[in-house]
């Protein structure tokens, strides 16, 4: 496929073209710090970490009721078992089990070491000291025992992670109190033309207020990266040149929103010629098409289209993964699936295409899908009330009612 509107005569990149040249490009932080758990959310772990305790610690109650040893009722009839005792969650049971007896015990408290099963309460009769014990009882039953989630020594965590809360309550459940994690990477991100204006301004004819600056700090919250706001860069070659020349002394990656379209870069591209290796790529999606990467310094570099829409769609099918390489994680495919499409969908040939949709689910678990509305990448408010891209190959050529289309939601919550 030939672009018209290229740099000359040059092919369009397909998305996954675009992602194998940046994947090979970009080489991942080594740098690493240590930090204590409550610092540690979202963090990205350099090395495995290994349990310093058995999770459980001990063998212990996996519901109330009365802890005895198996062996009590091997005849299969009922049986009377002796309570001399209570086994409490943090208070365990002192004494020692003898035959014929057996300890009242609580979710979570240890069992006794003579004691190997544990009768959940509902199960039991009690008459005075005595617990009855109904016949056919399962020996071995409701018991959690010491290190059966994780061996002490035992690998907690394995490498490169990000720590989830549920992370988090693993490492601390096996005595980690820190951990070695990457550092975070450095982002500086700019909106660039003499059209942005300032929110609070009033505007003048042919002026708009910059609105990406906000979609990108909204987009780059994430404990991974530390994230500078540059604000807007007018069109002034000088000025342009200081600012990315600047930024690329203290930071991992670079990101610029407009000047990657065909009369725009031929004016950035002067000025990265001069500090940088960047190179312009015209791709094969829909919105989005124009895009620059490569190096300033010893921050890479991404140039995105300007209107929001081509933004958002960059940023998330090329940018992420980027940076999540950057930063230090693997490769991941973005999470996709089949839906039915309750609207027809317009789509040439040619380019493939991420059309905001809006993803439903019915009380069986199926997927179904709509269009948000007008597509264009200019359009903010289409965007707003989707809440997922419909993925449509280069050759689609439209889509009709009840036809199964791949999704790609904004989040999990639909």
């Amino acid at each position: 496929m030939i672009d018209r509107c290229a740099f000359g005569p040059k092919p369009l990149l397909t998305v996954d073209e675009a992602l194998a040249r940046i994947r090979s490009a970009i080489d991942p932080i080594q740098e690493t710090e240590t930090v204590p758990l409550t610092a540690a959310l979202g963090r990205i772990l350099a090395r495995p970490v290994y349990a310093a305790v058995n999770v459980p610690g001990d063998n212990n109650a996996a519901m109330d009721g009365y802890a005895f040893a198996s062996r009590e009722v091997a005849s299969g009839h009922e049986v009377a078992l002796r309570c001399v005792g209570t086994s409490w969650a943090g208070r365990p049971f002192q004494g020692l089990l003898a035959a014929g007896e057996c300890v009242r015990i609580f979710t979570g408290a240890v069992v006794p070491k003579q004691a190997d099963s544990v009768l959940m309460q509902e199960q039991a009769r009690v008459d005075g000291p005595l617990v009855h014990f109904p016949a056919q009882v399962k020996a071995k039953q409701n018991v959690r025992m010491a290190g059966e989630d994780v061996r002490q020594g035992g690998l907690v965590c394995a490498y490169p992670k990000t720590l989830t809360p549920i992370g988090l309550s693993l490492l601390a459940a096996a005595g980690i109190a820190e951990v070695p994690v990457l550092r975070p990477i450095k982002i500086a991100f700019f909106s660039t033309g003499d059209e942005l204006v300032a929110l609070g301004q009033t505007l003048a004819t042919g002026q708009i207020y910059d609105s990406n600056r906000y979609l990108l700090m909204g987009l780059l919250a994430d404990n991974a990266y530390t994230v500078i706001d540059g604000g807007v860069i007018a069109d002034d070659k000088d000025g342009l040149e200081a600012k990315l020349v600047e930024a690329s002394r203290y930071c991992d990656a670079i990101i610029t929103t407009g000047g990657a379209s065909v009369g725009e870069a031929d004016y950035i591209r002067e000025i990265l010629q001069r500090c940088g290796q960047v190179d312009f790529w015209k791709i094969a999606m829909k919105p989005g098409k124009p895009l620059a990467f490569g190096k300033i310094g010893a921050g890479y570099f991404f140039g995105l289209p300007g209107n929001p829409g081509a933004v958002f769609a960059t940023f998330q099918h090329l940018v992420v993964p980027a940076l999540r390489q950057l930063a230090g994680l693997s490769a991941k495919q973005p999470l996709r699936v089949r839906a039915t499409c309750t609207s027809a969908l317009k789509k040439a040939p040619g380019r493939q295409e991420f059309q905001a949709g809006i993803l439903s689910q019915d009380a069986a678990g199926e997927f179904f899908v709509g269009s948000a509305g007008q597509q264009g990448s200019h359009l903010l408010a289409t965007l707003h009330k989707a809440n997922c891209h419909i993925v449509l190959p280069s050759e689609c050529q439209g889509v009709q009612l009840g036809e199964q289309v791949i999704v790609e939601p904004f989040s999990v919550f639909i």
